[in-house]
């Protein structure tokens, strides 16, 4: 942990902010001279010294008059924070190696603009944002998912220097905020269909009952089962899709633990099945999913590919 964040955690505490709206209120603000602050203090510092020795009074009045325009910079950069209100929004689910957008909205009831409001979650990941008077914005934060499972959003640093550059005015939100990060997808080929216990319903390519889902066609497949609608809606470079129907077969597409290589290691496991998942679902397949404790039935759609990749999430592998 680097000092910077040692001592903020001192300040401030582990304390979440939770769900609820955040107002910086004067409480929740700190204001401290900027790089550009201290060498500008340093130069009035040295014109005072000047205009003591050669009893320059324009001098002095320069550098007072140099020094309240400091002081009223100092007075605007609080301003420009404070009872800013802050919402906690939401964030979308990612795979691991993709950045997750943590979304937060400002409003402002004030009768001005707030300018140059800087928020950062991560070092080397800042984010611009202003808000027009009496205007409402949304930020979106982001944070890189380095490993599957939740993705907290940490502590963000909002600050600002506006509107002289000479104070930094700062606070620390920690709102209550997460993301799923799905493991990183490796695209190999689906496996096989594996058979069904005899009387087991299934949903596949050979019934006849229900509709399951689409395939690409192959070349032994009849025409008369092309599904043309939802093949022109692709365009005219990708393959024609053949509908599937569920019932009467007597196999599944089982996306299976046990299909992937024993000896790989746990985490490329489940970026295997992650790949697999992605694929049926593109294809609209339904497919099941069989992991150790983790039994998902066969189906289709968006739902079904949610909740499988949201189990090889939180697979404690």
């Amino acid at each position: 942990m680097r000092p910077i964040d040692r001592l903020q955690e001192l300040i401030f505490g582990k304390r979440s902010d939770g769900e609820a709206p955040i107002v910086l209120d004067r409480r929740r603000i700190f204001i401290l001279p900027s790089r550009t602050g201290l060498l500008y203090a340093l130069a009035l510092l040295v014109m005072l010294i000047g205009a003591i020795n050669y009893n320059l009074a324009l001098g002095h009045a320069l550098v007072f008059l140099l020094a309240s325009l400091g002081l009223t910079g100092m007075v605007h950069s609080f301003r420009n924070l404070h009872h800013l209100r802050l919402l906690p929004g939401r964030a979308a689910p990612v795979h691991v190696g993709e950045t997750a957008e943590f979304e937060l909205t400002l409003e402002n009831d004030r009768p001005y603009a707030r300018r140059a409001l800087v928020f950062t979650a991560v070092a080397g990941l800042p984010v611009n944002a202003a808000v027009d008077t009496n205007g409402r914005t949304t930020v979106a934060v982001p944070v890189p998912a380095q490993r599957r499972g939740w993705l907290a959003l940490p502590p963000v640093r909002l600050d600002t220097r506006y509107p002289l550059g000479l104070f930094t005015a700062w606070s620390q939100l920690r709102p209550a905020m997460r993301c799923l990060a799905y493991p990183s997808p490796i695209f190999t080929p689906l496996p096989a269909s594996r058979p069904l216990p005899n009387g087991s319903a299934r949903h596949g390519e050979g019934g006849q009952e229900d509709f399951a889902g689409f395939r690409e066609r192959q070349p032994a497949d009849s025409l008369r089962h092309v599904a043309w609608k939802a093949s022109i809606r692709q365009g005219d470079e990708r393959p024609l899709l053949i509908k599937e129907f569920a019932g009467g077969s007597d196999s599944e597409l089982c996306l299976d633990w046990a299909a992937t290589d024993p000896t790989l290691p746990a985490e490329t496991r489940l970026s295997l099945l992650a790949g697999w998942v992605i694929d049926a679902g593109q294809r609209q397949l339904a497919f099941a999913l069989a992991l150790p404790g983790v039994d998902i039935p066969a189906a289709s759609g968006r739902e079904q590919q949610r909740r499988c990749l949201e189990a090889l999430a939180l697979y404690p592998a």
